[in-house]
């Protein structure tokens, strides 16, 4: 039992693993399984997941316009913001 519970969950670090590879690639059944099962139990990767995609999209689509002094300013201290929060 403890063998196949050692294949079926997996680390923090081989979910994100995972959940990288996953931006670019189909994981198959098994990686599915076990990514499932882990963020079921797991807050931190759950979140990476929804982080890693907004990263993800943002990098994939950039803005196409310029930002003003005052605009990344404003951007830099919204970003501290829900940082500390």
């Amino acid at each position: 039992m403890a063998k196949l519970m050692h294949i079926i969950m997996l680390s923090c670090l081989k979910a994100t693993e995972l959940i990288e590879k996953k931006l670019d690639h189909k994981l198959n059944m098994m990686q599915n399984i076990q990514l499932a099962m882990h963020k079921s139990m797991c807050k931190a990767c759950t979140n990476y997941e929804k982080h890693s995609y907004i990263l993800d999209d943002v990098l994939k689509h950039p803005m196409n316009k310029e930002l003003s002094p005052d605009e990344i300013e404003k951007l830099k201290k919204s970003i501290i913001t829900k940082l500390n929060n």
